[in-house]
């Protein structure tokens, strides 16, 4: 199928039209349905493959839209009404915890918070003063589990703008400098420098869209350490062995690299803390 700028206009139009994919990056959108154009029959075609790219990509975990409105009307309510008996910084932490229930990923770390983040924070060593927070979903809102120190800086980015527009406000609301920005980190990952990238189960997307991209696609990345997961079960639970085939093909992707890797595995994630900057 010969693609024209029409075509490939209305398909991501119609991609757009979508409750689930108005506020994705359009670039991603475009990038992905031109790449269709070669393989799909006709112009519906293009539309459903693009569609179940994106799904895989980020839609599928999420249960549904975020009500953001609601979200902020719950600030609102703590501002304007907040709790006695409760600490204002308690009541953001409830309702960040509630709101994680809303993605997979984040749902799934509820349980284990606090020993999660002591694996890339811990308490003693050089400290973790810089982040960012690749295709992070609505990962930032654990920031209070985190331990970051005062003054630390955490920039996150992900496919969604209307996301990022409410983790920028949350940013602000607890005090941490930074910013979210929508972006397609698949071609373009931050430039910026930090201390540690998060890059949770993302590698596996990647490779979804851009086959053996992994090991060029994290050298690009100006930070000293990054916590890399990929998920051990699917998002219908099932093992299946992707713990151990995820930990086979990571090492012998990064096994050239001078870098040195810590290992942690968690009951639905595999992670592994690199330090591309080993003493």
């Amino acid at each position: 199928m010969k693609l024209t700028d029409s075509d490939l206009k209305i398909a991501v139009a119609a991609v757009r039209e979508s409750a689930k994919y108005r506020h994705v990056s359009q670039e991603l959108i475009t990038r992905l349905a031109a790449r269709e154009f070669s393989d799909q029959p006709n112009l519906k075609a293009v539309i459903k493959e693009t569609k179940n790219r994106l799904h895989l990509a980020a839609g599928a975990y999420l249960d549904a839209t975020p009500n953001y409105i609601k979200w902020f009307a719950q600030i609102e309510q703590v501002e304007m009404e907040p709790l006695l008996e409760e600490s204002e910084e308690d009541q953001y932490r409830k309702l960040a915890a509630n709101w994680m229930r809303s993605h997979a990923s984040t749902r799934e770390r509820l349980p284990l918070l606090e020993s999660y983040y002591q694996f890339p924070f811990p308490d003693h060593g050089e400290p973790v003063t810089s982040v960012l927070d690749i295709a992070c979903g609505l990962n930032p809102l654990a920031i209070p589990w985190m331990g970051l120190p005062a003054g630390a800086t955490y920039h996150a980015f992900d496919l969604y703008a209307d996301m990022m527009g409410f983790i920028n406000v949350y940013l602000d609301l607890i005090g941490v400098a930074g910013s979210a920005q929508a972006r397609d980190c698949v071609s373009s990952p931050p430039e910026h420098e930090a201390d540690l990238a998060l890059i949770l189960k993302f590698l596996p997307v990647l490779e979804q869209i851009e086959k053996g991209s992994t090991l060029a696609w994290l050298k690009r990345l100006n930070v000293k350490r990054m916590l890399i997961s990929f998920p051990t079960r699917t998002l219908g639970g099932r093992g299946i062995g992707m713990a151990e085939s995820y930990e086979t093909r990571f090492l012998q992707t990064i096994q050239d690299e001078p870098w040195t890797v810590q290992k942690r595995l968690f009951d639905n994630e595999l992670c592994f803390l690199v330090n591309r900057f080993p003493r």
